[in-house]
């Protein structure tokens, strides 16, 4: 895997201030406004690597087609274990980094439990809930599909923060086809927000809801996401998602 770098150009690996440093200013974002740009997570010969497994069936446990489940138009498929060796390393990284920023959120949002440190013991509790199945993704979309704006629950048990990595190059690959996330904000209309990306990388972002500051206190605002329409071309993205589904 290649050396990952944020938005802010603080490498995300390296010294340990650095590392903090980083991450600091990814929760500063996520805080404000509920995403938060990883830029070059993943190198464009991993992007490829992560395309090509996508007509073996055997790297995957199921098939959706978007349109017979009224999600939008398009297709994904959910990884089986073992995972591929980068996006389990991805997982296994990211996880941890977040964890500080999900049980601040809870606490502010007065939500439990606590999340423990590490990712198996998290998947330990999410599997002992019968959530056994595992939710990374690969999503592919052609020309006038799109996906509709949701929220990817899958039981009881919900880590509030995910990853999405694009892996194919805006107006090379494909046009149109943004990432797209909504904010419903109590008694006033949702607030949207198109997230720009490059291949390779990656937006984190809220699952469900995130603490806001208001004049009265935190509340909590509802988030989701989707993609807009793609106007030409294939549009490839990886979804990681730290809970496991029933």
């Amino acid at each position: 895997m290649n050396s990952l770098h944020a938005q802010t150009s603080l490498p995300l690996m390296g010294t340990e201030q650095k590392t903090d440093t980083t991450w600091h200013c990814i929760a500063e974002e996520l805080s404000l406004q509920g995403h938060s740009i990883i830029k070059n997570l993943l190198s464009t010969e991993e992007c490829q690597g992560l395309k090509d497994l996508y007509p073996d069936q055997s790297r995957f446990r199921s098939k959706v087609i978007m349109k017979r489940h009224g999600f939008g138009s398009g297709e994904y498929q959910y990884f089986s274990y073992p995972l591929p060796d980068v996006i389990n390393k991805l997982r296994h990284f990211l996880y941890p980094k977040l964890v500080p920023i999900a049980n601040r959120w809870n606490q502010l949002m007065n939500l439990e439990p606590s999340y423990p440190q590490q990712l198996p013991d998290f998947l330990a509790r999410c599997h002992e809930a019968g959530q056994c199945r595992p939710t990374p993704l690969l999503l592919k979309y052609g020309p006038g599909d799109y996906n509709c704006l949701h929220q990817d629950l899958y039981g009881d048990q919900v880590f509030p923060l995910q990853v999405a990595v694009l892996l194919s190059e805006p107006d090379r690959d494909f046009t149109g086809g943004e990432f797209v996330m909504t904010e419903q904000r109590p008694r006033m209309q949702s607030r949207p927000e198109v997230v720009p990306l490059k291949q390779g990388d990656a937006v984190v972002f809220a699952v469900h809801q995130r603490p806001v500051q208001g004049t009265r206190g935190i509340y909590r605002v509802n988030m989701r996401h989707g993609v807009s329409r793609v106007r030409s071309g294939e549009r490839y993205a990886m979804g990681i998602i730290f809970h496991d589904a029933r």
